[in-house]
């Protein structure tokens, strides 16, 4: 049997047309690949934009992911930044750095996962760059339109606002350590979570058109991100009980805590990745579905982050990219 072919095999232009077929021409493209630049339209006159990268054995194995998850969520967690400010995706352009061993057939399926990431949501995969190296990173940039809306700012949070979430919560974590602990078949949608996070893009918009105050990407964990909020806007977020605010969650996440002898509130406060999207909302405002309350703003009480009136306990901070 012939080996798999590796990048190595093909020269840039061959590897690129394995590439373009995969690639979504989004609603807002006007000038797809294959000049040295795209053209994309702004019809609000204002652009969002955003980036995120992806490290091979930092933020994703191969031995746990396929190319086409790589993919999926390497849009998922962009996407999410622009959903978080309101905004609807509408391109990417993806930089892509590979070793020459790196099989032909994980590029395709990356970006066929780039693709099926982008296409419900209408964006482009409009272009992007490849080079050789020593480790697999693949560096994401979004685009967003505001539709005529201002942004939604960290900022915006004022004391009295209803804190509300949208999106899965623990699941990421919860799968993460399944595999770190070599468990991952004890639950195969926790892994899924993981592999391949879901966020609620569609609740961006919905957001902003009900008048949040402040919203953002929880990629980090609840805590830390609440934290960054809070600080933004000058206030102190008061968080309800996790297992009464994220009751569904905790449950969906028990056994999986048991088998690892992890505490479910750890995976609800401090688990990354699942990127929902937190958000304030003025109090009295019918919260936009999937949205549900879970938190209130108080004025600054030197506190960033209180849960159930308490400082939180040691432990459940979230991820930091310098200090794990």
């Amino acid at each position: 049997m012939p080996a798999e072919p590796t990048v190595a095999d093909l020269d840039e232009q061959e590897l690129l047309a394995r590439i373009f077929p995969h690639l979504p021409v989004g609603d807002a493209t006007l000038v797809p690949p294959g000049d040295d630049a795209a053209v994309v339209a702004t019809p609000d006159g204002r652009t969002v934009v955003t980036c995120d990268v992806l490290v091979e054995d930092v933020h994703f194995r191969r031995a746990w992911s396929s190319g086409h998850q790589v993919g999926l969520r390497a849009a998922a967690q962009n996407l999410a930044d622009v959903a978080a400010m309101g905004a609807r995706p509408t391109a990417l352009v993806v930089g892509l750095v590979m070793p020459p061993t790196t099989p032909v057939a994980w590029v395709e399926a990356l970006a066929a996962g780039l693709g099926d990431g982008c296409r419900p949501h209408g964006a482009g995969v409009v272009g992007g760059d490849l080079s050789s190296g020593p480790a697999l990173v693949v560096a994401v940039t979004a685009f967003g339109d505001l539709g005529g809306r201002a942004p939604v700012l960290r900022s915006g949070a004022r004391a009295g606002d209803v804190v509300a979430h949208a999106g899965r919560r623990g699941w990421s974590a919860a799968g993460l350590a399944l595999l770190l602990a070599e468990q991952g078949g004890a639950d195969d949608a926790l892994v899924d979570a993981f592999r391949v996070p879901r966020p609620p893009l569609d609740a961006g918009v919905g957001a902003a058109r009900a008048g949040a105050t402040a919203m953002m990407d929880v990629s980090d964990g609840l805590l830390r991100d609440a934290g960054r909020l809070a600080r933004a806007s000058g206030v102190t977020v008061d968080l309800t009980d996790p297992c009464t605010a994220f009751a569904d969650d905790a449950g969906r996440l028990t056994a999986a805590a048991d088998l690892l002898g992890v505490d479910v509130q750890e995976w609800l406060l401090a688990g990354g990745e699942d990127h929902g999207l937190l958000a304030t909302f003025p109090a009295g405002t019918v919260l936009p579905a999937p949205f549900a309350p879970v938190g209130r703003v108080l004025p600054r009480a030197g506190a960033d982050v209180l849960v159930a009136g308490a400082p939180p306990a040691v432990g459940t901070s979230g991820w930091d990219h310098f200090r794990t």
